[in-house]
């Protein structure tokens, strides 16, 4: 059998080239130019239609993943709080490092940027922060919140940060550039600094005039995977001391340099070494952390007349480029081992307005937290800051529901509702803020709160719009439980005469209230003249009014028949008897200074259908047990005077169906609410604040004392609220309310806080659980739209309340005391 051999090697490509080099090189570049004169007319042009379709369907899906980014985006304004944390930055963006998206999610539909903008006009620089729609609502905001305490953000959908809208006869200019690293982007630029780094950036654009704007982005996205790889691959180069780029590595192998051993030998030149050692160093620290691809651009733009000459144009466009330069300029104070050069933006404000992120520069986060970040300088002109801290509620602050009413939304993390419970509320609340800060949509909603649950309640507004505004709002069930005084209504007013139930209550309380009200004008014998004046009255009419007293002073013919009547009380009787000693003169003068002030009131056509048309017909106990009695007494209708007797009047006969509640078991009590605005002029009566706060908590009647500021109250009123009133609302307050308003929200909300509040925004402290629980902030909600027709339609259900009342025998027990409601609820007692 034959023995097989081996092809010899001079038939292989191997042997032919040993043996023949130039032949075989020859031969293979034959045999690959016949193949390209055969295919190359074929295979060029499909690879040039493959590459040109691969780089079509590439943009094509870029811009289609860019714009599903633009779904819902939205732009968060911050206001800065009023110092700036420097370490905030960083906190921030190593927060948003958590946007980053799974490997097939990048590779398929990218990965979402956010862009930190800093927006300068003519009127200052707002700090916004532009978040795609793909980003879960509230996680920038919350970072932000967190990283900055006392920022406060507010979102909108988002829009241009520059105009591109020309006006009217006008004529839009606008130039633009784009920042890039000069540099390897292994090599770091500064971001270690004494003084705030962007206060350059925050000066280049001062004093831009009404047609000026200019934006700075800093576009940003985190990044991991190859893209850090290609990164630190690059450092490598550095450090092999080749070139990161293609044509510098092709000269680098024509030219060979050093290697890193033989830089590391002692001939180096010593200060060469040191300065590859501190590059090394740098380099080591940017990439030991998270990594954000970042990309600067800015813009600025104008408007001028449409028929400006084009020579002044021309000098509008050099304006506009010095400007550019000032911001681009702004950014060389980064500069270290790495620095930013400027390119052209084409078409800026279209760039600005898509906020497209292809590819830029890798930073790390102290290197991004660097450039974008809230100013530290606290007195960067223009720059609108948050008035206060945002401090969240404690987790067991009540939100809502039937037993709740509600106070507004937390403004930090999670916005949630937040209300007092109504067994909280027995414990009382203190309102407290300017005129406009939101002080009377907080009662409103309140207001509202009760009604719908058929509560009880007892407004007086001095002022009139809190009425009105509940009038267009109340639920429609509660129009048949609605008492109604209007002191600006031609229609019917209901009575409440003062001189009516329990017979020492009712005259204390009078003669108490007009003593304060007319305190500066008021002694002892004018007191002595009214109480035995009303005790006579009560002792001798079956429904005594104030439209009588005048004539039990002046006419003796009726002075007689009632002084006949007392006969048998030695006092009253000995008390007319000095009366009638007097002459004429002197009696006319002892009188004058309480009928004064009787004729002032009863010249008011509505005061006297309030308080001395008669028998009353409104059963204010009834009203605590479910019914809603607002009572509008504006101040500029009635006067001064007439308005804080009037509303005075009302609190003391509150004050008398609370404390008759005593004959109920407690059990049956309906919780009720007196609000009252300006609080300072209607608490005149004969008690003690602590002591009838005290007491209304065992009667189940919470009382809301609202008012302006901490002067309006006396020392021992304020000291009263300030200790029984243990829930406190706080808006808007003077430096000097503030400083003492702290010592109930300290250290959480400080009085620079108080003072600093924006308008509907509130600090709020409450009692839950009938303890009282940390201080924090809320903003308080809008009322709902008015429903129209609603307040004519409850006009005319109230008017129902002005005839005089039916007996009630009904409603009492055997043994004297007052029925419960059948309509009675246990669990709004809870």
């Amino acid at each position: 059998m034959p023995i097989s051999s081996s092809p010899p090697i001079v038939d292989s490509p191997l042997g032919r080239f040993l043996t023949d080099p130039w032949g075989a090189i020859n031969a293979m570049v034959t045999t690959v130019w016949s193949w390209l004169v055969v295919w190359a007319p074929i295979a060029v042009p499909m690879l040039v239609v493959g590459l040109t379709a691969l780089l079509i369907v590439r943009r094509w899906w870029f811009l289609r993943c860019q714009a599903a980014l633009h779904t819902n985006a939205r732009v968060v304004t911050i206001l800065a709080p009023p110092t700036v944390d420097p370490d905030g930055a960083q906190a921030v963006w190593s927060n948003l490092v958590g946007l980053l998206r799974p490997a097939w999610k990048r590779v398929v539909t990218g990965q979402p940027h956010l862009s930190f903008e800093y927006v300068f006009g003519h009127d200052g620089v707002q700090i916004r922060v532009w978040v795609p729609g793909t980003v879960p609502p509230g996680m920038a905001e919350r970072a932000i919140e967190a990283a900055w305490p006392g920022a406060h953000t507010s979102t909108e959908d988002a829009t241009p940060p520059l105009p591109s809208d020309e006006g009217e006869n006008r004529r839009r200019l606008v130039t633009g550039g784009t920042l890039r690293l000069a540099r390897s982007e292994a090599l770091p630029i500064r971001s270690d600094f004494s003084t705030d780094p962007i206060r350059a950036l925050l000066g280049a654009p001062v004093g831009l005039g009404v047609h000026d704007q200019a934006c700075v982005q800093v576009l940003a996205r985190p990044v991991t995977g190859r893209r850090v790889k290609q990164a630190r691959r690059a450092a490598r180069h550095l450090d092999a001391g080749r070139s990161t780029h293609l044509i510098g590595r092709l000269l680098d192998m024509l030219t060979p340099g050093p290697t890193p051993t033989s830089r590391s030998k002692p001939s180096l030149d010593p200060q060469t070494s040191l300065e590859y050692n501190a590059q090394n160093r740098a380099i080591v620290a940017k990439h030991r952390g998270s990594q954000w691809d970042t990309l600067i651009r800015y813009a600025v733009t104008t408007t001028v007349p449409a028929e400006t000459p084009d020579s002044q144009v021309g000098r509008v466009r050099d304006q506009l480029r010095g400007r550019a330069h000032a911001i681009a300029s702004a950014f060389s104070g980064f500069t270290e081992h790495n620095h930013y050069r400027r390119t052209r933006l084409r078409h800026p404000l279209e760039a600005m307005a898509q906020r497209r992120f292809r590819r830029g520069n890798l930073l790390s986060i102290p290197e991004l937290a660097a450039i974008a970040h809230l100013p530290t300088d606290e007195a960067i002109p223009g720059l609108q800051r948050a008035g206060a801290r945002a401090v969240p509620p404690p987790p067991n602050t009540p939100t809502q529901g039937a037993l709740i009413r509600p106070i507004g939304i937390s403004d930090t993390g999670h916005a949630r509702p937040v209300g007092l419970q109504v067994s909280d509320a027995r414990h009382h609340l203190h309102v407290l803020g300017a005129t406009g800060s939101g002080k009377s949509t907080a009662l409103a909603r309140m207001i509202l709160a009760d009604a719908e649950h058929g509560r009880g309640a007892v407004v007086i507004d001095p002022k009139g719009d809190l009425i009105t505004d509940v009038l267009q709002r109340l639920p429609e069930h509660a129009a048949d439980k609605v008492v109604l005084f209007d002191a600006d209504s031609r229609g019917p007013t209901p009575c409440l005469n003062p001189l009516e139930g329990a017979k020492d209550a009712a005259v204390d309380n009078l003669v108490a209230v007009f003593s304060r009200v007319f305190a500066s004008a008021w002694g002892p014998r004018t007191e002595d003249i009214l109480r035995a004046s009303c005790l006579t009255l009560r002792a001798t009419s079956e429904a005594p009014t104030l439209a009588e007293l005048p004539g039990l002073l002046t006419d003796p013919a009726t002075r007689q028949r009632h002084r006949d009547a007392v006969r048998r009380d030695p006092v009253l009787h000995g008390f007319w008897d000095w009366y009638e000693q007097l002459s004429d003169p002197e009696r006319a003068r002892v009188v004058a200074p309480l009928l004064n002030k009787l004729r002032a009131l009863l010249l008011r056509p509505f005061v006297v259908k309030a308080l001395a048309a008669g028998p009353s017909t409104v059963d204010m106990s009834r009203v605590l047990d479910g019914g809603l009695c607002l009572v509008r007494i504006p101040k500029g209708s009635l006067g001064e005077d007439s308005a804080r007797l009037l509303g005075s009047l009302v609190v003391a006969r509150v004050w008398q169906a609370t404390t008759a509640r005593a004959a109920i078991p407690q059990r049956q009590r309906h919780d009720a609410a007196l609000y009252v605005d300006e609080a300072h002029n209607f608490l005149n009566l004969p008690y003690a604040m602590e002591d009838m706060l005290a007491e209304a908590r065992g009667y189940r009647l919470s009382m809301t004392l609202a008012h302006q500021h901490l002067g309006q109250l006396g020392k021992d009123l304020k000291e009263g609220i300030s200790t029984n009133a243990r829930s406190k609302i706080f808006f808007s307050a003077s430096p000097e309310d503030a400083r003492e308003l702290a010592r109930h929200t300290a250290p959480r909300i400080s009085d620079h806080d108080l003072a600093h509040l924006g308008v509907f925004h509130a600090a709020v402290r409450l009692v839950v659980g009938g303890e009282e629980t940390q201080p924090f902030t809320v903003a308080t909600e809008a009322l709902p739209p008015a429903i129209r027709g609603r307040a004519k339609a409850i006009r005319t259900a109230a008017a129902r309340h002005t005839k005089p009342l039916n007996t009630r025998a009904d409603q009492a027990t055997p043994d004297g005391r007052r029925r419960a409601d059948p309509a009675f609820d246990p669990r709004r007692a809870a």
